[in-house]
């Protein structure tokens, strides 16, 4: 086949998921870059706050709010959009253990989290979300190598150099003769990381130049263009909305519309007012 020769210039597979085992105590390298990537954001989200003039413990805070409410916002997503799976299993909703975190429903519970810490400690939300957001791209940039390990999130077959050759049992049916693919989840981190850099340019370029939910907004219309662009490549199942559009497709071209166009009139509205 046309991927074997170039197979041999791909990424190799990852040797486990699992990064040690004691007993029933199991860690995995998925949950190891997660982690990971919880510290640095938090890190990168407490300079920011300090910056600003806020307690910088307030994101540690946070995340005792913030990141169980995501965790549900994430597994509500899933389950809504695989609602024919667990009307058959319902047993299966709780069972997180298994997969099927879905990351928009965690943006939207990591949100509502982040409102009520606002509410909570009388903390301006919009003002906290913009501080969040750049570490919670490079989060995400360092979360997504935990795809990897697991050999999922793998885009169609490729025959270029960075491709990565994913185990039979780990292939689609339909490229079950196909060796390696798309590193999609590669790509997706490597978009996340670029937008942390760019997030957190413009947070201190234009620091007074700039509304608060500002860099909020900027935030979900790159990612959201970058996971567009992405979900092009994916090969994995994903929802339908009919029997002709993919959902994943439709949720980040109208976030990445609705949050450009949030962006554009809120700064044609600021230019207007200085008119006058």
């Amino acid at each position: 086949m046309m991927y074997l020769p170039w197979a041999l210039l791909s990424l190799p597979s990852p040797p486990s998921p699992t990064l040690f085992e004691v007993g029933p105590l199991v860690l995995s390298y998925h949950g190891l870059f997660i982690a990971l990537g919880i510290i640095a954001g938090t890190w990168i989200t407490q300079q920011l706050l300090v910056a600003r003039g806020y307690d910088g413990a307030l994101a540690v805070e946070a995340l005792f709010i913030v990141v169980p409410a995501g965790i549900v916002g994430a597994r509500l997503y899933h389950v809504v959009i695989e609602y024919d799976r667990y009307a058959a299993r319902p047993a299966s909703i709780l069972s997180i253990w298994d997969g099927g975190l879905a990351i928009y429903g965690a943006m939207a519970g990591g949100f509502v989290g982040l409102l009520i810490f606002c509410y909570l400690r009388g903390v301006r939300p919009l003002a906290f979300a913009d501080a969040v957001v750049p570490g919670l791209a490079l989060g995400q940039a360092i979360g997504r190598w935990g795809n990897y390990f697991n050999q999922e999130l793998f885009g169609r077959p490729s025959d270029l150099p960075w491709a990565i050759r994913i185990v039979p049992q780990n292939r689609p049916v339909e490229y079950a003769d196909a060796i390696s693919f798309h590193p999609t989840f590669a790509y997706e981190a490597l978009w996340d990381f670029v937008l942390f850099l760019t997030l957190l340019w413009v947070a201190r370029r234009f620091r007074r130049g700039h509304k608060e939910g500002d860099i909020l907004l900027l935030y979900v219309c790159l990612y959201s263009v970058g996971r567009f662009l992405v979900e092009t490549l994916r090969v994995d199942r994903a929802f339908m909305i009919g029997e002709t559009i993919p959902g994943n497709l439709l949720v980040s071209g109208v976030l990445a519309v609705g949050a450009g166009l949030g962006l554009y009139l809120g700064y044609r509205g600021l230019h207007r007012g200085k008119a006058r």
